[in-house]
């Protein structure tokens, strides 16, 4: 058995892309494939073997839960579709009794291992693999919104014509339609953003305020536009989960907005939201407590909100 090792449940796109990503990356060294169909899981391992010459040494392969043993990180990426006519809390509770499969068979092989939730909706997924794992909070992580963030830097970088890795800006709260903006901490280059646009050689030509609220809806809608388009979202998310992986396996202690356990911030306790988290070999070393302004505030608390009554809804 090689280290790192990453075990990932679920072959779907994304599962697929995200192995395909981490191969690339090179921060892990096996890479094992668990799937309700074995073959599928099977077919997707030799293909992937089949580009060993060109990436970092990995080996990849498919197996049972059974072959997860030894994992430093389990990847969730398993979930049912909404069927037509199907509510959105049905829905959860079809994925939450799927948890309830699929994380008492981790524990059972990898009960060591740090892991990380991708299903949707992520947030409340999270808390339930916390929940039936037993595992601490600070080893149960969700994707959250570092894919989010990354289209809002995105977004800013194209519209400001700047590098998007010189672009620090977070979405917050919820992975969905309660999430928000934090525009008192976005920079472009150590600058606050509305002080770059303030220099900026276009600001005659530029309602800023009206550009930053396309932004965000930009932000916000841009999952339904491509699922319109394409059907899917994966790629993204893909390698947003390779930079969280990346995090934990070599140690970085990077600052990413993942989904957490959220205690005693801004009176929330005891629910899954996004915010900027140390993120190591440990899983969460701590989560920082950012501070939002008044209407950041009103809207995090709304969304946490929002996400207490789906897990009352659900009996979480």
């Amino acid at each position: 058995m090689l280290k790192p090792k990453v075990s990932i449940i679920g072959c779907g796109n994304v599962g697929i892309r995200y192995a395909y990503s981490l191969m690339i990356n090179g921060c892990a060294r096996e890479i094992t494939l668990v799937d309700y169909f074995k073959e599928k899981a099977e077919g997707e391992a030799i293909d992937l073997s089949h580009g060993a010459p060109f990436t970092p040494p990995v080996n990849v392969n498919a197996g049972t839960y059974e072959d997860i043993k030894g994992s430093d990180l389990v990847v969730v990426t398993a979930g049912k579709k909404q069927k037509q006519g199907q509510t959105r809390i049905d829905l959860l509770k079809d994925n939450v009794a799927l948890f309830k499969t699929i994380i008492p068979e981790i524990m059972k092989y990898a009960p060591d291992a740090i892991l990380l939730i991708a299903s949707n909706p992520v947030d409340v997924l999270t808390y339930a693999a916390y929940k039936i794992s037993g595992k601490t909070a600070e080893k149960v992580i969700g994707s959250g919104t570092v894919l989010d963030s990354a289209r809002f830097r995105y977004e800013i970088a194209k519209h400001c014509s700047i590098d998007a890795r010189s672009i620090h800006a977070y979405i917050l709260g919820e992975h969905g339609d309660s999430e928000l903006p934090v525009w008192s901490k976005a920079t472009v280059g150590g600058v606050h953003i509305e002080d770059h646009c303030f220099l900026c050689d276009r600001k005659e030509n530029c309602d800023h305020k009206a550009i930053l609220n396309e932004i965000f809806t930009n932000v916000k809608n841009s999952a339904y536009i491509i699922i319109e388009k394409k059907g899917e979202t994966s790629y993204g998310i893909g390698l947003a989960l390779t930079r969280i992986t990346e995090a934990i396996l070599q140690n970085e202690c990077s600052v990413l907005p993942v989904s957490v356990m959220v205690k005693d911030f801004y009176g929330i306790n005891d629910v899954y939201l996004s915010l900027p988290s140390v993120v190591n070999s440990e899983g969460i070393r701590q989560v920082q407590r950012i501070e939002l302004n008044d209407v950041e505030k009103t809207a995090f608390i709304k969304s946490a909100n929002i996400l207490k009554e789906l897990l009352k809804e659900i009996g979480l």
